[in-house]
Formats: structure tokens, C-alpha cells, sequence
């Protein structure tokens, strides 16, 4: 993939930011190479017949099969098991570089894109996994992400395990399995009903191509659908529900997880507890999590980042398990969402209305006086009246407007009103204009003449 000038400036900057970040979480880097045999690689090993499934492969001299690393996680456990006695355990390593998938590219699907990963090998206990949802809130932070621009969604395999015994499918039933959970992964894409279908006999999409079902019962669908759909609400209200549903052993490791992130100041808006998060099919073992972007009005950017617990993968090397567990920010992915983000909504300048052309200077003042202090102002330097006039900053994308009238003047005061605020506020009530008037106080303040700046400011955060 071809980058040039912003984009990869854009992606090397939070790179930077993320592994700073890391290091001072006390995560140790660690570089592997591109290549890996491809047995190494596990989760995605080529068969004789697909040598190119999921991955980029080639043989060499000697006819074994190289590929192009899909992760740097499989890397990760073949380095620890080459080195395990000589790594400290945990062993906490971060790495950031190119992988490469061998998929259909779309927008925000890459063939090659850049990670930036942070991993803990040798901690089996859920505070290790807390650990890694505030190290991915901490990163994406630092990548510039505001708090409530991101949620980190977090579950355990063992939820669904736990109620697929109950309804009777046995942990033999890897195929039934396998599918109940593709289905649930799809559920953020097809909602409910194309989940249900799913769980069932099959569904057919748009084109006509069918999916084959789990096969499940109603009485079965019903179970996994009350377990995937009680994740709203704080994390203590889902664990209520979750204990229901599952039992307490099911949720023992959630328990410790949510305590340790109240610990780490993380709170319910930046990670929530999700039981249709599944995330890779194969080698996550118990916790697992997804970080997704959040863009204005609740707008859903999608998952920018994800991780979870896998103890086995270790194993494969060395024929014991080692627990293990790790976060992925997909840095390519995470750049093109902040550039749809920011030209989805860019914010233009304060803009100081004039209400009176004799008093220009004033409006002209109040601007310079804004700019001063790190604002981007302007003043209204057209001959239109006030309805014009807002908008006028509607159309330059400004996220307050500054007025002051004979009324405010005679009082010394301004009115900020919030235009970013009210046009969601408008967008939300429709014609409903008595609840518009109630929602006023809301969008349009007054403050002293003397306190623009701290007001602007305050507004504006």
C-alpha cells in the first residue's frame, strides 16, 4: 500500500504517541521478522491445497512454506517459546509494524496495514486483562481519541460456553459451536433477527447466496439471544444480569476484571461489558476485547483495535500452556477513521456577530482578544442581520457564536451560543419546538464581558 505526506505522517505520529505510552506502562519492544514459517503462524496455517489461505506464502529451497506474518501475536509466541528461559515471566513486550492479509481490501480493510501491539506472557489473572483494556484506553488517548470518543467492549469466552452446556451442546460440538459464534460476531452488522436466522437453519442476504444455521432449537436461540443482548447499561448491571443468565462461575474473571479497571480509573463510558464481543474464531481462550471509535451524535466509526486472553498459542512450541494476553490498536485503521472523523465534522472558527455596524470595532476586539489565547476567532464583517448572521457560522462550521446586543452591552455581558450542541439538539427533538425552548438554557448562556475568553473556553471544551 502506497502512503505519502499527511497520511503517513498521521500514522507515524501515533505510533510514536502509542509506544510511549507503552513504555511507560513498562512494556518492554520487541521486533520480529516479516517471514515466518508458516506452521509458526497457527491460527492461519496453510493446508497443502490453500497454501495462500489467509496469509501470503511462498516456499522455499528446501520446499517449506514461508508467509508473511497476519498478526504480531503468532511472532510473539514462537520468540517467547525460543526464549522462555531466559525471559522474565510475565514478559510484557509492545511491537508496531506491517501485516499483511490475504483478503478482499474495502474501507478500512487493508492487505497491509500497521499494528501496535502490548502483550503480558506468564499472568493468568484477570487483572492482567483489566490491565490491558486501560493500557489500550490509555493509548488511544494519547493517539489524541477524547474520552467518549472510544469504548473498549469486553466479554468472555466462558459466557457462552456456560449457556450453550445448558441448553444442551455439548464442548465436543465444535462445529455447532463455530458457528453459534460467527453468528453472534455478526451481530453489530445484521441485529437480531439476521443473528436468529443464523443460530436457526440458515439465512439468505440480499444477493441470494445462503448461509448455512447452527441448527439450534427455539428454545436454544432464545437462551444465546438473552445472553448477547444484555450488555447495556453500567458494567455492575450487566454482571447482575450476566450472574442470571450464566451463573456466577461464568462471570467470576468478569468480576475481577471490572474491579480492577474501577481501580485503574477506568470508567463504565470507556470500557462496558459486551457479550457479543467474540472477536478471531481460534485461539482467544477467555477474555476478549474490541475498541471501537465513537464520532459525534453516538456515531458508531467501528472497531479500530482489539485483543484478548490466549493461553494456548504458547503451547503449541512448547506442550504446556502459558497464559498469556495482549491488545492490538490497528494504527492504518485507527488514522483512516480519525481522517473520517475530522472530515466529517470539521470545526471552523468562533465567529463575534455584529449587531450594531457602529460598533464593529467591538466585535473586532472581542476576536483579536480570543485569538490571543489559542482561539481561532473571526468577526462577522458583512452588512446582514442577525439570522444571516448564525447562518453565516453554520455554513463556516463554528462551534459558538458570540453576541452582544444593546441588552448585553447594557448589562456587560455576552451571549455564547452553542451551535454545535444546539443543531444535535435540533436534530434530536425535530418539530418539537416547546421542547427545543426548555432545551434553550442548554445551548445559549451568558457570561461577563470581562470572562469571554474562560467562557468561550469552557463552552468550547
Amino acid at each position: 500500500m502506497d502512503r505519502r505526506g499527511p497520511g503517513l505522517a498521521l500514522e507515524r505520529g501515533l505510533i510514536a504517541r502509542i509506544a510511549k505510552v507503552y513504555e511507560t506502562w513498562g512494556f518492554e519492544p520487541l521486533e520480529t521478522p516479516a517471514f515466518e514459517y508458516a506452521d509458526a503462524l497457527g491460527k492461519f496455517l496453510p493446508d497443502q491445497d490453500r497454501p495462500n489461505e489467509g496469509v501470503f506464502a511462498l516456499q522455499d529451497d528446501d520446499d517449506q512454506w514461508l508467509a508473511l506474518r497476519y498478526d504480531l501475536t503468532a511472532p510473539l509466541a514462537r520468540f517467547v517459546a525460543e526464549n522462555f528461559d531466559a525471559l522474565p515471566k510475565p514478559y510484557r513486550r509492545w511491537a508496531a509494524g506491517p501485516v499483511w492479509r490475504n483478503e478482499k481490501p474495502g474501507p478500512g480493510r487493508f492487505r497491509e496495514f500497521w499494528q501496535c501491539d502490548a502483550d503480558t506472557v506468564g499472568a493468568a489473572s484477570p487483572a492482567a486483562d483489566a490491565e490491558m483494556i486501560a493500557v489500550a484506553c490509555a493509548g488511544l488517548e494519547a493517539a489524541g481519541v477524547q474520552r467518549g470518543g472510544y469504548q473498549v467492549k469486553f466479554s468472555t469466552r466462558k459466557l457462552l460456553d456456560a449457556v450453550l452446556e445448558n441448553i444442551g451442546v455439548a464442548a465436543g460440538a465444535y462445529s455447532t459451536r463455530l458457528v453459534v459464534l460467527r453468528a453472534i460476531d455478526k451481530f453489530d452488522r445484521l441485529g437480531r433477527q439476521g443473528v436468529e436466522l443464523l443460530l436457526g437453519d440458515g439465512r439468505k442476504d440480499e444477493s441470494g447466496d445462503f448461509t448455512k444455521g447452527a441448527g439450534l432449537d427455539a428454545k436454544q436461540r432464545s437462551a444465546v439471544i438473552d445472553l448477547v443482548t444484555a450488555g447495556a447499561g453500567a458494567r455492575g448491571d450487566v454482571l447482575a444480569r450476566l450472574a442470571k443468565i450464566a451463573g456466577e462461575t461464568a462471570i467470576a474473571e468478569l468480576r475481577e476484571i471490572d474491579a480492577s479497571l474501577s481501580a485503574l480509573g477506568v470508567d463504565d463510558a470507556g470500557a462496558a461489558i459486551d457479550p457479543t464481543i467474540v472477536r478471531g474464531l481460534e485461539y482467544y481462550t477467555g477474555a476478549v476485547f474490541e475498541a471501537q471509535l465513537i464520532g459525534a451524535g453516538g456515531a458508531n466509526f467501528g472497531s479500530v483495535g482489539g485483543g484478548g486472553r490466549y493461553d494456548d498459542l504458547v503451547s503449541r512450541f512448547r506442550g504446556e500452556r502459558i497464559p498469556a494476553t495482549g491488545f492490538s490498536i490497528g494504527v492504518s485503521r485507527l488514522a483512516a477513521a480519525l481522517q473520517v472523523q475530522a472530515a466529517a465534522k470539521p470545526d471552523g472558527p468562533v465567529v463575534v456577530l455584529v449587531m450594531d455596524q457602529a460598533r464593529v470595532a467591538d466585535a473586532l476586539g472581542m476576536a483579536a482578544e480570543l485569538r490571543a489565547a489559542g482561539v481561532r476567532a473571526e468577526a462577522y464583517l458583512g452588512g446582514a442581520g442577525m439570522k444571516a448572521q448564525l447562518k453565516y457560522a453554520d455554513k463556516r462550521a463554528a462551534p459558538v457564536a458570540v453576541i452582544q446586543g444593546g441588552d448585553e452591552l447594557a448589562k456587560g455581558v455576552v451571549t455564547l451560543k452553542d451551535l454545535k450542541l444546539g443543531a444535535k439538539i435540533a436534530s434530536e427533538l425535530g418539530e418539537d419546538r416547546e421542547a427545543y425552548a426548555r432545551a434553550r438554557e442548554k445551548v445559549q448562556i451568558e457570561a461577563p464581558r470581562g470572562q469571554l475568553v474562560e467562557a468561550v473556553k469552557s463552552m468550547l471544551g
